[in-house]
């Protein structure tokens, strides 16, 4: 299976911003953000998400947005955040976007 990611200049930035905007898919960023690829269901058992096919729109979003890279690995997809490109594109946004879901999360938002 192959997978629609954007080319780096095809990225946009209210496609990021709808991305980023659901809190489930920017808590999946967040679990990204620590570098490396990452299965889905290690992404899924961390977030307590039950069932792979509840966040099938999910990474379809992050993915066509140009967040995430998704890649089949065996019987598994692998998930990367795509910081290098969207450092490049938007600089300093996500660091802001994370570092906002991290104060949120520790008042309790």
């Amino acid at each position: 299976m192959s997978y629609r990611h954007p080319e780096r200049d095809q990225i946009r930035i209210d496609d990021v911003l709808s991305a980023l905007g659901n809190p489930l898919r920017l808590s999946v960023i967040r679990l990204l953000d620590a570098g490396g690829d990452h299965n889905c269901t290690s992404v899924l058992t961390t977030l307590g998400v039950p069932a792979k096919s509840t966040m099938t729109h999910h990474w379809r979003v992050l993915r066509e947005s140009g967040v995430i890279f998704q890649r089949p690995s065996g019987r598994e997809n692998l998930l990367t955040l795509r910081r290098d490109d969207l450092d490049a594109r938007y600089p300093g946004l996500l660091d802001a976007v994370l570092a906002g879901s991290r104060a949120d999360e520790l008042l309790g938002a």
